[in-house]
């Protein structure tokens, strides 16, 4: 089994070597193509107006002047040549991937294209809290992150549909269990808008989170409630975000 894996935290990030690990518990045919920089929030954004770089670091390791989405691209259309990936594993991001994350997340982008490549495709993601910030416990995700996907890659993963899986923020031995749970959502007030000046006195911005949105009880059954209770959290994502029941309005609406 060939897995392509890749990142959105960039080629040197902690996160790219524990999804290698992982990757190498299910076979030993693993390539690693990854961003040259960090690419958090860049969604499923593809370079056209720019040319792609690409730097071998290491045998079976490159790295993309690019997006998540590029990489997978040169990956499974350049890189590996006639043998295309069987699997596309991207992550582990350092910071969960939930709720309204996934819309802006390049780490799920990274996995919905290999699964528009028609390959089963997961994406990866270890959350962190306030004390585990700066070292977050990789080793929950190396210990669960196997044996889920072997099951789930055995079951089969349905076409157009990727994996979303996310470890909570503890050691493996307080994790509680495994939910597979829906897409969660915050308030909308979990982005902001942060006003600076620079040494000149020019205004600047950054977007950030409000830590206020965080801490709402999120719905039970969602990501962010599986997560809440230490349960690793494994979403299907479909690739098709056609609203059925209102298409179905609209249908009638519109005759």
């Amino acid at each position: 089994m060939r897995i392509l894996c890749t990142n959105d935290d960039g080629i040197h990030a902690p996160g790219l070597k524990v999804i290698e690990q992982i990757a190498r518990e299910l076979s030993e045919d693993v390539w690693i193509v990854a961003p040259e920089l960090d690419q958090s929030g860049v969604s499923h954004s593809l370079s056209l107006n720019d040319p792609l770089r690409l730097r071998e670091v290491g045998p079976r390791h490159f790295a993309v002047r690019g997006t998540p989405t590029d990489c997978i691209i040169m990956g499974a259309r350049h890189i590996l040549g006639d043998k295309r990936p069987d699997i596309v594993l991207s992550g582990v991001n350092r910071g969960r991937n939930v709720a309204e994350d996934v819309v802006y997340s390049g780490t799920i982008a990274g996995a919905l294209e290999g699964t528009i490549l028609g390959l089963p495709s997961f994406a990866l993601s270890q959350e962190f809290s306030m004390e585990t910030r700066e070292r977050p416990v990789w080793d929950t995700a190396l210990k669960f992150g196997p044996g889920i996907l072997r099951k789930v890659i055995e079951a089969g993963v349905p076409k157009n549909t990727v994996i979303n899986i996310n470890f909570p923020a503890c050691t493996p031995d307080e994790v509680a269990g495994v939910r597979v749970t829906r897409q969660g959502t915050r308030n909308l007030g979990f982005l902001k808008v942060d006003q600076r000046r620079d040494g000149r006195g020019n205004p600047y911005f950054w977007i950030g989170f409000e830590r206020a949105a965080i801490l709402d009880t999120p719905a039970e059954g969602s990501d962010l409630a599986a997560l809440a209770a230490n349960y690793v959290s494994v979403t299907p994502l479909k690739l098709d975000r056609t609203d059925e029941i209102f298409s179905a309005e609209l249908t009638d609406l519109l005759k």
